[in-house]
């Protein structure tokens, strides 16, 4: 009688297993309320991780959140472009560059004037564009500036050890 029971539990469990492997970012953060084990297995990275990279066709994401809410909200807010700063860089070239505007680079640096850009060594401009995360690698990284945790998009594949 015993090994039925272990039997029909392990069956249910897989189960679950395939039909939260289904669900988006958002519907797992809702499944994960039902119950604990619910919510042990609705926040297991194998699940959460291509549930939140799907919509996106990204290829990778690189790292650990701090955060085990950060998977729950899958927005385009969260991915960001990291720019290193040049000597003729200025706010407004950045925002017609990458087609953005001044005030979105600003929010998301926490900047308040436009003369905190030469006081870092590098930007983070936001992602307005969806296709340009297809196929791309994301870095976890929490920004020292803004103390959020942002999905960071390189564009030349690989982050600059001097900049993290």
């Amino acid at each position: 009688m015993d090994s039925h029971v272990s039997l029909a539990s392990f069956t249910c469990r897989d189960t679950l297993i395939m039909i939260l492997r289904k669900l988006g970012a958002r519907d797992l953060a809702r499944a994960s309320c039902v119950c604990k084990l619910w919510r042990d297995m609705a926040s297991d990275d194998a699940i959460v991780r291509p549930a939140f990279m799907e919509p996106w066709k990204l290829k990778e994401i690189v790292g650990e959140p701090v955060s085990g809410s950060f998977w729950r909200e899958n927005g385009i807010w969260k991915f960001a472009i990291s720019h290193k700063i040049a000597r003729e860089d200025s706010l407004t070239s950045l925002a017609k560059k990458y087609s953005v505007q001044v005030r979105d680079i600003k929010l998301l640096n926490n900047m308040t004037s436009d003369n905190d850009i030469y006081s870092r060594e590098r930007l983070l401009i936001p992602i307005i564009n969806p296709n340009s995360l297809i196929n791309g690698i994301c870095y976890i990284e929490l920004d020292t500036y803004t103390k959020r945790e942002v999905l960071v998009l390189y564009p030349g594949g690989q982050p600059d050890k001097k900049l993290m």
